[in-house]
């Protein structure tokens, strides 16, 4: 049985443990708050986005083709994987990493991995993938000043190797936020634009008629790429507020685990305490009796 020394030390060093993970839940459910407003926030442009360029390219000509709609045999391919930079927060990133890797032993299994580049954005998925090889820039920087200026480098990248033939398509996995307990792992392809579908709950118009300055072809032209990087955008702030909302899940959860640790080692102190007390009253009445027989 262990010393009442080494139950005390355990129990302040639980105690202090529970203290910095509710601090943690507590900074964690601050940054939830503004991260869910911008997501919120974001959703319904993405969406009338989505919507407006829809029915733009199902009203356009023929001959209005953008560079991001071709589809080509796939033989090259960027995945582009949203994570955080920090742990502790369940298993956010692990599921990321298990969502790119069941996409590449699935969709690409028959591609040489090689052919298989990864966009890393947060430095849980820098680090992971930077040891595997393969990986496509820097982008751990992202997260520490979030905005949408930050992320365009990155959508550029991709769509400027697509344009030149350097990958064949380019998917994103990310967590999808729900609420503070629930994070989807989201697969989505953002390149090529094969088809350009309204989101789920927006009506498309047919024969929509449009004024158009300068031109359909222009408009169209710079819609597509700004459609392209705000989607990427939503996903990374999808992700924030998973990250935020799975951090502050499990530093609860954290925190009652050491609660309940906390009463164990306490019912283990009273009764090391009590064993020292009843061994010490046993060796003095032993002494007594010695002494009385003596």
């Amino acid at each position: 049985m262990a010393s009442l020394k080494e139950v005390r030390n355990r129990i302040q060093s639980v105690s202090s443990t529970q203290q910095i993970t509710k601090a943690m839940k507590m900074v964690a459910a601050a940054k939830l708050r503004r991260a869910q407003d911008n997501i919120i926030r974001m959703r319904p442009y993405a969406q009338r986005l989505n919507t407006i360029l829809a029915n733009l390219t199902r009203n356009a000509d023929d001959d209005i083709v953008s560079d991001f709609g071709v589809a080509r045999e796939v033989h090259k391919v960027l995945v582009i994987a949203v994570t955080s930079d920090r742990g502790l927060a369940g298993a956010f990133n692990s599921n990321v990493f298990k969502g790119v890797n069941a996409l590449i032993a699935g969709r690409y299994a028959n591609l040489p991995a090689t052919s298989i580049s990864v966009m890393a954005i947060g430095k849980k998925a820098h680090d992971y993938y930077t040891r595997k090889g393969n990986i496509v820039g820097n982008y751990t920087h992202v997260f520490a000043k979030l905005s949408f200026e930050t992320v365009r480098e990155a959508a550029e990248v991709a769509m400027d190797g697509f344009r030149a033939g350097t990958y064949d398509e380019v998917v994103m996995v990310f967590n999808e936020f729900r609420n503070v307990a629930t994070q989807i792992i989201r697969t989505e392809q953002l390149l090529p634009l094969v088809q350009i579908e309204a989101p789920a709950g927006a009506a498309l118009t047919a024969n929509v008629d449009y004024l158009f300055e300068p031109s359909k072809e222009d408009i169209v032209q710079t819609l597509i790429p700004q459609s392209i990087k705000i989607q990427l955008y939503k996903a990374v702030l999808e992700s924030n507020a998973s990250e935020h909302g799975a951090r502050m899940t499990a530093m609860d959860k954290a925190t009652d685990n050491a609660g309940e640790l906390l009463k164990e080692l306490k019912l283990t102190y009273n009764r090391t305490r009590q064993a020292a007390i009843t061994t010490e009253i046993l060796e003095i009445v032993g002494g007594a009796e010695a002494l009385a027989a003596g």
